[in-house]
Parts: structure tokens; C-alpha cells; sequence
């Protein structure tokens, strides 16, 4: 069996430390528990792990964050990997800071590189973790927000809650979206969606 097991986040030395690169920080995190290196491939910084008799193909797009369904097209496609393999690693301003959710499938929920990869491959069902960044910012600053870095109170909250995501990662590959998903998923809270859209900003970070 082969997976595509994706984090986003955008290439660069400005964004290497910024909240909108968790997904890039989970899979680097990842990829450091087995010793596997990333090299710098089409579309993407690529490493490949042979894990509980799966392949892993792991990548890290350099498209920007709004072209991200390229990078995560192409790969499917080059390495003959089926959509129900592929799993995305996002962040997320609608959960509070640290919470995590998978699923098997949704909307893009304002987020710019999901709302790319749905529309290149043509549906929304595909599995991700959306990791919480929390909203802690003023009306109109939200790219202000995602694209700064964290916070020192921040790096010390999700040095506890990235081992988890990893832990969530190789769960999805042994037992499943669903098994992990009620293993895993932070229960939900009523918390506040910020009121502006990622998907209406052109910045390609975004």
C-alpha cells in the first residue's frame, strides 16, 4: 500500500517559522523520527519511508500555499498513489491553538491551499488533520496573523501537541481515518470563526 501524506506551508526563509507552516513543521517532525531526508523534487521537497509495510511518500509542496493542488496532483499521480491514501496537514485559524481534527473529507474551510487541492482533483474527499493556530487577531489582520511567527508561550504548547499529530499520521496508515479520528480528534468547542476569508486574499503565501 502507498500513501501521499502532505504538510503545507509555503517555501522561504520568511515563512520557515510562521503559523501558516504547520504543516511543513508536523511533517519535518515526522520525517525526523525516522532519520528520512527531503529531497528537493518537482513541485515539492519530497522523502519517501517504507513504514508497517507501507510506503509513505511524503511531501512538502514549493508551489505556495494557494497553488498547493499541483504539487499534491502531480504526486498522486507520479507515484500511482489512490485519493483515499493521500492525507493533508494544515493549519487552521476556526481552532483554537493546539486543538487537532482529522477527517475524512469537507469543505476548505477558508483555507486557500485545501480550496486548491479540491478544486485541481475535483473533490473534497480526501482525509486532513487541521491543526488549530487559534483566531488572536483584529478584524481585517488575519494575514498579518498566519503568516507571523509563533509566539514563545506558542512553540511551548505545540512542543506537546506535534508528537500527537505524527502519532495521528501513522495511526491513519495502520488503522484508518475513523479510528483515528475517535482516538485522536480534540472534541469540539464552540469557538468563533473569524470573519474573513483566506480564499478572497490573491497573496500566493496564502
Amino acid at each position: 500500500m502507498k500513501y501521499l501524506i502532505a504538510g503545507l506551508g509555503n517555501i522561504g526563509e520568511e515563512y520557515i517559522d510562521t503559523r501558516h507552516n504547520i504543516g511543513f513543521l508536523v511533517l519535518d517532525a515526522f520525517a525526523g523520527e525516522f532519520n528520512i531526508t527531503f529531497s528537493d523534487k518537482r513541485y515539492g521537497f519530497v522523502g519517501y519511508l517504507n513504514f508497517k509495510g507501507s510506503q509513505l511518500v511524503l511531501l512538502k509542496p514549493s508551489t505556495y500555499m494557494n497553488l498547493s493542488g499541483n504539487a499534491i496532483n502531480y504526486w498522486l499521480k507520479k507515484e500511482k498513489i489512490d485519493i483515499q491514501n493521500l492525507l493533508v496537514i494544515v493549519d487552521d485559524v476556526s481552532l483554537p491553538l493546539g486543538n487537532v481534527r482529522m477527517r475524512p473529507k469537507g469543505s476548505d474551510g477558508g483555507h486557500n491551499g485545501l480550496a486548491h487541492i479540491t478544486a485541481v482533483l475535483g473533490t473534497n474527499e480526501y482525509a486532513r488533520i487541521r491543526v488549530g493556530i487559534g483566531n488572536d487577531f483584529p478584524r481585517g489582520r488575519q494575514k498579518d496573523y498566519v503568516l507571523s511567527p509563533w509566539t514563545p508561550e506558542e512553540k511551548e504548547i505545540l512542543k506537546n501537541k506535534i508528537p500527537l499529530v505524527t502519532e495521528m499520521i501513522k495511526s491513519f496508515i495502520t488503522a484508518g481515518t475513523e479510528i483515528t479520528m475517535t482516538k485522536y480528534n480534540t472534541p469540539r468547542t464552540r469557538k468563533k470563526t473569524p470573519e474573513n476569508n483566506l480564499r478572497e486574499n490573491t497573496d500566493p503565501a496564502l
